[in-house]
């Protein structure tokens, strides 16, 4: 791992792969029905919604830092905007450098020093985690992309890998595919970014049993 920077410092917990979303959702008139939020009730219940007193701008927009930054552990003041969710931080936090990483970042000073135990987990590629993908790579050494829309013949890991994460690190992917017609999570290749010990082999191979027995599938491959 590049820098001096482990995962521990990371508040978001890893969530479990998108493969899993429930596609069996209760559909009417052929689309999926949209979750409906409840609104906070007013007095006596009657259906109101509680108003709250807006924040000023600039409190509200720092606010919105500190929890990012809560979420992160470690993120840049400034970059590249997202086309998706932004991944800045402003001057939440306090100021941190990392080994062998130009440039400065942003720390949560409450997740410094704070108790660690590793884990092996496979990550959704949109885990917060690895969700940029620049910063992966300065904090971790994690290159990764999703290939979903590469031609078969130009993918390096697969359609959908999964990151896999083992201890405080990001050791490689899952090229995988849930075969729900014949009931089967087939395993076309786990890519290895660096070399498996057998405990961590054994570690990742129960992950992934796991995931399929959380599917309702059987792995094979």
């Amino acid at each position: 791992m590049r820098g001096a920077v482990g995962v521990e410092r990371l508040d978001q917990q890893p969530q479990r792969d998108a493969t899993a979303r429930d596609h069996d959702a209760p559909r009417r008139g052929g689309h999926r029905r949209p979750a409906r939020a409840a609104a906070p009730l007013g007095p006596r219940g009657a259906g109101v919604p509680v108003r709250r007193p807006r924040r000023p701008e600039e409190e509200a927009l720092r606010v919105r830092d500190e929890r990012r930054l809560r979420a992160l552990g470690i993120a840049r003041s400034t970059g590249t905007a997202s086309p998706i969710e932004p991944v800045v931080v402003g001057e939440a936090g306090v100021p941190a450098t990392v080994e062998g990483v130009p440039g400065g970042w942003r720390v949560d000073p409450d997740a410094v020093g704070r108790p660690f135990e590793g884990r092996t987990a496979l990550l959704s590629p949109f885990d917060r985690l690895v969700y940029d993908r620049v910063r992966a790579q300065q904090l971790f050494d994690f290159e990764y992309q999703l290939e979903m829309y590469k031609p078969k013949a130009a993918r390096r890991w697969g359609y959908f890998a999964l990151p896999v994460l083992h201890s405080d690190r990001l050791v490689g992917k899952l090229d995988a595919t849930a075969d729900r017609k014949r009931g089967r999570f087939v395993v076309h290749a786990l890519h290895e970014d660096i070399h498996f010990t057998p405990a961590m082999a054994d570690a990742v191979h129960r992950e992934i049993e796991d995931l399929a027995r959380w599917l309702g599938l059987t792995v094979a491959g």
